[in-house]
């Protein structure tokens, strides 16, 4: 009884556990798109609560503050960029995981998102929690990018640290324009990077 008891208990809280992470899904779903229509400053936590049809206190259970919920779009990029590159890193075509990251998050990115990222990297030069978030998203795709271009570089004493140093600025200029020109075509910007890349890592510029 004492086993059926404690299995039960457990079903429960797996249970509550997966109900309070879709709610929370629910409310991050909604306050992007909020923040995509109306910005960052200018929608409140009353805004969000309507956009989930939820209460402003139901939401607040959820999430102490707007920045805990920007915060936790942060987080959610972050797990979900994992998950898109790990069955191409598993097959082992890391050329493959690295360029669909950059379709992804750069070039294909929808325009409202791509400003609502321009926001939270204005943001975080003011708000500490956001600056080490944003931090904390630098580091680990500097590691991603870093560990596959040491591994696909061909020729000898290629800088990976360098070269990657070198494209970020072009990625992040390609998010940019996608933000703020309503017609901008990004795709000869990255034919450009994808030589600039390839060029670099067979050693045919330093």
């Amino acid at each position: 009884m004492a086993v059926s008891g404690t299995a039960t208990a457990v079903a429960r809280h797996n249970q509550q556990s997966d109900a309070a992470a879709a709610r929370r899904e629910h409310i991050l779903a909604a306050a992007e798109r909020c923040f995509m229509r109306n910005g960052f400053h200018r929608t409140t936590m009353q805004d969000l609560a309507a956009a989930a049809r939820m209460s402003a206190g139901n939401v607040y259970r959820y999430f102490a503050s707007k920045e805990a919920i920007v915060l936790g779009l942060a987080q959610r990029e972050r797990e979900r960029g994992e998950q898109f590159v790990v069955p191409l890193k598993e097959m082992g075509d890391l050329r493959a995981a690295m360029l669909h990251v950059i379709r992804e998050y750069h070039v294909t990115i929808n325009p409202g998102k791509a400003v609502l990222w321009l926001d939270i990297w204005a943001e975080s030069t003011r708000n500490p929690h956001l600056a080490a978030s944003y931090r904390a998203q630098r580091a680990t795709s500097r590691a991603f990018f870093v560990r596959i271009l040491s591994t696909l570089a061909s020729a000898p004493n290629v800088d990976a640290e360098a070269l990657y140093a070198a494209i970020d600025p072009l990625m992040k200029g390609i998010l940019v324009n996608r933000a703020t020109m309503p017609d901008y075509d990004p795709e000869p910007a990255y034919e450009q990077l994808l030589t600039i890349i390839d060029r670099r890592l067979s050693g045919q510029e330093t």
